[in-house]
């Protein structure tokens, strides 16, 4: 079987860090065509340096990264300085990671989007945001006839039956820009959402940082540390016993669909309510008619997700 060709368009930021290190680990399921950057977590700048660091720290150099939007289509941006530190990864003992060495491709993020979509056939390539879906959205508006190319959307943001953890009722990433979610939930290319349903119920206890930190090399130990940072955070806000680990829910999925239930249903975002701006509106019980337009994930096993983690993490250098 042939490796999902895919673009992996992210906001680093820890989780996103992880997310793309399970990507570049799992050679034999994904073919990683390139990583698109958009701001979100912290500013582009950021982000985008971020995107290199951990393709060096990985050993692979040859991925082409790209930098997108830096800000979102309509509104101001909001980041989480709060959750990432003001680096986007920063790490214990106000650690940073070295200056990259890698240099980012000249070519815009939407541009690289567009161009790979055309040049594959249709239904070839899989787009995973894990950010802000600004990128997306933007290369939707410019390029139409992308949309019927695409094999799928698997997507990390918005929460069907979960609280939000941003405002009351809204995800990070949906909120940052609720009007790009809105095109691309409205697109109908085939959509996976892995929102909060799931993400909070992966938890990164100490226990599972100290065995992915004694699972490899240089990167597996790095990761722990980057978990140790990022995790204090939503410890302290929710009172539980691990931080939720969010993006590498799209990796894993990818990889192992098994790990995850998922249920069709409609999703749509609310973009003109100041209370419930970035709400990801997802009619469980089919109260209206609308038709179904996501699969959602809603229960995932937890064991499994970190069993292959620290399985994959410990292939890397």
């Amino acid at each position: 079987m042939q490796p999902r060709k895919l673009i992996l368009d992210c906001d680093p930021g820890h989780d996103d860090a992880v997310a793309i290190l399970l990507a570049l680990a799992s050679p034999a399921e994904l073919e990683l065509l390139g990583i698109t950057c958009v701001a979100g977590n912290v500013p582009l700048s950021l982000t985008s340096r971020n995107a290199l660091k951990i393709c060096e720290l990985a050993g692979r150099s040859d991925v082409g990264v790209y930098a997108g939007a830096d800000r979102p289509m309509v509104r101001s941006l909001v980041t989480a300085e709060a959750v990432h530190g003001v680096s986007g990864l920063d790490l214990p003992d106000e650690r940073c990671l070295p200056e990259p060495t890698m240099r980012l491709r000249d070519q815009h993020a939407v541009d690289f989007i567009i161009d790979t979509l055309l040049a594959h056939p249709a239904g070839a390539v899989t787009v995973c945001p894990i950010g802000p879906l600004t990128n997306i959205a933007l290369a939707m508006r410019r390029a139409p006839e992308i949309v019927p190319k695409i094999r799928e959307i698997v997507l990390m943001g918005g929460a069907a039956i979960n609280p939000g953890n941003v405002t009351p009722v809204a995800e990070f990433n949906i909120y940052v820009d609720p009007h790009a979610a809105d095109v691309v939930f409205r697109s109908g290319v085939p959509l996976t959402m892995m929102g909060l349903d799931v993400t909070h119920q992966v938890l990164v206890t100490p226990e599972r940082i100290e065995t992915i930190r004694s699972c490899g090399g240089q990167t597996a130990r790095v990761v722990a540390d980057f978990l140790s940072f990022y995790c204090r955070y939503d410890r302290s806000r929710y009172g539980t016993d691990g931080g939720p680990l969010h993006d590498p829910c799209v990796i894993a999925h990818l990889v192992d669909p098994a790990l995850f239930a998922c249920r069709h249903v409609n999703v749509q975002i609310e973009i003109a309510s100041p209370l419930t701006l970035g709400q990801t509106v997802a009619d469980w019980w089919q109260a209206t008619e609308a038709q179904a337009n996501c699969h959602v994930a809603y229960a995932v096993d937890d064991e499994a997700f970190f069993s292959q983690l620290t399985q994959k993490l410990s292939t890397l250098p």
